[in-house]
């Protein structure tokens, strides 16, 4: 009988070990494997809202572009004077278009060339010297301007 005591407390022992193993795998299971097949991670940004209209409001309207801002236009180093009878034509030299007009103006300036700039398309600019008063006096400019290096167009009237 001693023999059978001792079995059925070993047999309890057991009993409750196994229940207490079995609570820890539940309890594990439960709080461990929801963080391991999390569907959503967490995300750090706002939730994105989308509103659809119903057909009793007003259509939606998207936001007009943004408007570029007008290229600058430098003025003319020095103004071409004009005689007191001024004539009924003036004359310009296309100096050329360029994507950096920058060295160009600076050479038609410190040789007191008149000339001023027109934004083409995308960053390109147009400089043309003028604008004169006579057809002489443009095409000295020209001869000016062939002087300086640059490859300018040919007089033409404004």
């Amino acid at each position: 009988m001693a023999e059978e005591q001792q079995d059925v407390e070993t047999l309890k022992r057991r009993g409750r070990r196994r229940l207490v193993g079995a609570v820890a795998l539940v309890l594990a299971a439960v709080i461990v494997l929801p963080m391991v097949f999390d569907p959503e991670p967490k995300s750090t940004l706002p939730p994105v809202s989308v509103k659809i209209p119903g057909e009793n409001e007003t259509p939606f309207k998207p936001k007009p572009p943004a408007a570029k801002p007008a290229p600058k236009v430098e003025a003319p180093v020095e103004k071409a004077e004009k005689p007191a009878a001024v004539a009924a034509q003036e004359y310009v030299v296309t100096v050329g278009t360029f994507a950096k007009p920058e060295t160009v103006a600076g050479k038609l300036s410190g040789a007191k060339i008149p000339y001023y700039t027109e934004p083409v398309s995308g960053n390109l600019v147009r400089v043309r010297a003028g604008p004169f008063a006579s057809r002489e006096a443009a095409e000295q400019a020209l001869g000016r301007i062939k002087a300086l290096g640059l490859k300018p167009g040919m007089v033409a009237a404004k």
